[in-house]
């Protein structure tokens, strides 16, 4: 099977929740080339059309799997080859947005969503499977909180919460969270940013919590790769974080109030760990092996469909 992944390119990388279970496609034997676009905007991805069809004559893919509804939208401009768009959450949840992933839903031959309250938000019925990032499990792992700090170079005793990304991503809401941990005694807020991946396992282990304060999300990876670790969670009620949290002792839903926020940091602070949380995301399924498995099931599909003979 020969797949183009057609994604953003803009903060130039691969976010990695595309990037992992592709490299585990290839793995598995799947031809795989990326499409990368750069510009922003409708018209912006637009333009990237007549590179897109030069791609896909020269790869002569058997599927176009696209991330985001604008990306999902420009791959389907061609019709040649079938398209499948995963829908991860801005691209729905912004209601800007939205009426062009509702078209791009139409013209794609399946969706994926990230999580079912995305689902139900689009309009577009059918064609659909729900299938969350998964988490890479040999990457995130409980590690020892004091040794992971000695590698990373950060304070034993110091109270560390690791906040959800970088502090000038306006969805995340640093001033939110910022406010929240500046009403604490000796509590330091670290951003995620500019770490490489081992690094970010490691950091998750090193610090006492992670703390997600966004306006909105789809299925924050964030959130899964914490609980991965087993480290306490405090996160505002988003996407599906709620139902990946299930009963687990140790995750806290907050809402929006910065005094409601630091109260359920404090009583993160009372866990060493979650114990179960690792346990809580392999009973989820969510697990990168098993959903690489589950969309490589959709492009099967989709190949049966068309009349074609897919492959694992």
């Amino acid at each position: 099977m020969r797949v183009i992944i057609v994604c953003s390119y803009n903060n130039h990388q691969v976010s990695p929740f595309i990037a992992e279970p592709a490299e585990l496609m290839i793995r598995s034997g799947i031809s795989i080339r990326y499409f990368l676009i750069q510009g922003k905007g409708i018209r912006g991805y637009i333009k990237n059309l007549v590179l897109l069809k030069k791609e896909i004559m020269e790869f002569n893919p058997d599927i176009v799997h696209a991330h985001y509804g604008f990306s999902g939208l420009l791959a389907n401009l061609q019709r040649k080859v079938p398209v499948i768009t995963t829908f991860h959450g801005s691209d729905i949840n912004l209601i800007t947005n939205r009426p062009f992933s509702v078209l791009t839903s139409l013209l794609s031959k399946s969706s994926i969503f990230i999580s079912q309250k995305l689902y139900r938000k689009l309009i577009i019925k059918g064609r659909s499977a729900i299938i969350p990032s998964g988490v890479d499990l040999d990457l995130f792992f409980p590690v020892d909180k004091v040794e992971a700090r000695k590698q990373l170079g950060l304070p034993i005793h110091e109270k560390l919460v690791l906040f959800a990304g970088s502090f000038d991503n306006r969805i995340k809401n640093y001033p939110l969270a910022k406010a929240a941990t500046d009403s604490l005694n000796n509590v330091r807020l670290i951003e995620m940013k500019g770490y490489k991946r081992k690094e970010v396992a490691l950091l998750m282990n090193a610090c006492d919590m992670a703390l997600l304060t966004s306006i909105h999300e789809g299925s924050p990876q964030f959130i899964k790769e914490a609980m991965a670790c087993n480290r306490p969670v405090v996160s505002t009620d988003v996407g599906d974080v709620k139902n990946i949290f299930g009963n687990v002792a140790g995750c806290f839903i907050t809402t929006q109030d910065k005094t409601d926020i630091a109260d359920k940091i404090k009583l993160a602070f009372e866990f060493s760990n979650t114990k179960d949380g690792r346990q809580r995301i392999m009973d989820l399924g969510m697990d990168l092996k098993n959903v690489t498995t589950r969309v490589l099931e959709v492009y099967n599909s989709v190949l049966k469909n068309r009349g074609r003979n897919g492959q694992k």
